[in-house]
């Protein structure tokens, strides 16, 4: 039964691990920059949905996650329209990565400067700690809330982009984004709400996070490593994948954890170095 137990908590925790890599995946799908700033939009935003509950004690969490969503999203589209679409544009292929690069340095420092160093959480509330009787086994709500939220926001962006007109406009830019100049779409104003979009889902995974557990200002590495895990390990370009590379991990984190208590996280990279040898296209990615 502990084994069990530890099967359905690893599933749990890989709804919040796939939310972290989302929003990366999206991206790197569309404009095939890879954001080194990731990691600390997920802990910004963490830090935000805190200094929001101690501004407004009587409202839930939960419902605070929204307006850090839609800052989040201006804040994309803003630094996307700012200048990540110049790097885009570079010839250097090196710029997006250099870009986010300096643009991660900075926002660490600032939290650190502005937070400082010692590690904040949220109380939940109730909700965190809640439980549900399925037969023998008790699981936590809220762990359970984040995979539902996880599934439903994998399955509306899924949607978005094979469904919708904007979709099909988004795919087309990132096939090729001179044939949709010539359409009349400007393929920079795509790429900023697509940024948007990504830091928008960053939010989400970064204020689950706050409430899940503590973090501090140099989270943000971690956080970007397990994103980068889930991506590759789901696949480049597939958004359910990257779904089952976080539910993997996170089942290999709390194996590995359950084997040997003290080797944290590490199972969990192992893996990752297994897929990458094994399975270097991703679960989702067409077999070479």
């Amino acid at each position: 039964m502990t084994w069990l137990e530890t099967l359905v908590n690893g599933v749990l925790l890989g709804g919040l691990y796939g939310l972290f890599g989302l929003g990366l995946a999206l991206v790197f799908g569309v404009m095939r920059v890879v954001n080194l700033a990731h990691g600390e939009f997920v802990v910004l935003s963490a830090y935000a949905i805190v200094s929001l509950a101690a501004a407004f004690p009587g409202i839930s969490p939960l419902l605070l996650i929204l307006p850090v969503a839609l800052a989040a999203f201006a804040a994309g589209y803003l630094l996307q329209w700012g200048l990540l679409n110049r790097a885009v544009a570079s010839p250097n292929p090196l710029a997006p990565v250099l870009a986010t690069f300096g643009v991660s340095v900075i926002l660490r420092n600032l939290m650190v400067e502005l937070c400082g160093a010692d590690p904040r959480s949220l109380d939940g509330g109730s909700l965190t700690r809640a439980g549900i009787d399925l037969g023998p086994l008790r699981i936590g709500a809220y762990p359970a809330l984040v995979l539902l939220l996880a599934v439903a926001l994998f399955a509306s962006l899924q949607w978005l982009l094979t469904r919708s007109t904007y979709g099909r406009i988004v795919r087309a830019a990132s096939d090729n984004r001179e044939v949709v100049r010539l359409m009349g779409v400007k393929p920079e104003r795509v790429y900023n709400t697509v940024m948007g979009l990504s830091l928008a889902l960053a939010a989400i995974a970064g204020c689950l996070l706050a409430i899940r557990t503590s973090f501090t200002p140099f989270s943000g590495v971690e956080r970007l490593l397990l994103a980068f895990e889930v991506v590759i390990i789901g696949g480049l370009g597939s958004l359910w994948g990257a779904l089952a590379g976080g539910v993997a991990l996170g089942l290999a984190q709390l194996l590995g954890q359950r084997v040997d208590p003290g080797s944290g996280s590490l199972s969990a990279h192992l893996l990752f170095f297994a897929v990458l040898l094994l399975r270097p296209a991703g679960l989702a990615g067409a077999r070479r």
